[in-house]
């Protein structure tokens, strides 16, 4: 699992470079049917992360954000690969930076191997089971990363919020929670912010895709946190065909 999981960053960092080629050239923007946006970086970044993934000695399905009908369906063995190129594509046409190249390992439904890269930020989140859970800084440094835990009854909790992604629900949902401050941001850094201690939840009461949250879930398990339905069962990616997620929340504890 080391092995494959640094082939698999590798991957990410290509595809990343594939996208920041044209983040600083400028791109088009075209709505897909779902009326989400898709530019020529969410296809480039993919053709990068397919070549690449069919280049390894490990061959399995891919399940791609551009590419979901091409999807073979889920290995005997329960395993496949699951691929966001662009996460974030609405904050890369903002240009905020606050975008991401997300691939996961799914094994008999569970994330056991993720890669999170943030190009602009130049930073990266990594982890597989057996290996642990890591951050790569700015200077290429790696550091062992773990949630902060559950906050006690006098601490503030610190929520991610969707940056693009506001829901009517989520006032009263806070309110329950008790004291709090929101941090707004996109892509899959919320849950990877959580992972490292630097937040505590994030409630995503609204639809999500599997290739949205698997990686980052997976760094999420091997550091500690959870990332589970609203009756708190964990997110599971054994039936792909259904690729929608139910609305969750991201524990760091």
């Amino acid at each position: 699992m080391p092995t494959l999981l640094e082939q698999v960053l590798k991957i990410a960092y290509e595809a990343g470079d594939a996208i920041m080629d044209i983040y600083a050239k400028g791109f088009n923007v075209e709505l897909k049917d779902d009326n989400s946006p898709v530019t020529d970086a969410d296809q480039a970044a993919h053709q990068v992360i397919m070549r690449g993934l069919q280049s390894l000695s490990i061959q399995l399905p891919i399940l791609s954000e551009e590419d979901a009908e091409g999807f073979t369906g889920v290995g005997d063995d329960g395993r496949y690969w699951l691929v966001d190129p662009l996460d974030g594509t609405k904050e890369f046409i903002k240009r905020n930076d606050e975008f991401t190249v997300n691939i996961a390992l799914i094994e008999n439904g569970r994330p056991v191997l993720g890669v999170v890269t943030a190009p602009v930020l130049k930073v990266a989140y990594i982890a597989a089971e057996g290996v642990g859970a890591f951050k790569i800084d700015t200077t290429g440094q790696r550091h062992a990363i773990q949630v902060a835990g559950k906050p006690d009854k006098e601490t503030t909790w610190r929520v991610m919020g969707s940056r693009s992604h506001p829901h009517p629900a989520l006032a009263a949902w806070l309110n329950k929670l008790g004291k709090h401050s929101v941090v707004p941001m996109g892509s899959s850094l919320k849950c990877c912010l959580i992972a490292e201690g630097k937040a505590d939840v994030y409630p995503r009461l609204g639809p999500t895709s599997l290739w949205d949250t698997a990686a980052a879930h997976a760094v999420m398990l091997q550091a500690g946190g959870r990332l589970e339905s609203l009756e708190g069962e964990p997110l599971s990616y054994a039936n792909p065909r259904e690729t929608l997620n139910p609305s969750f929340v991201a524990w760091g504890h």
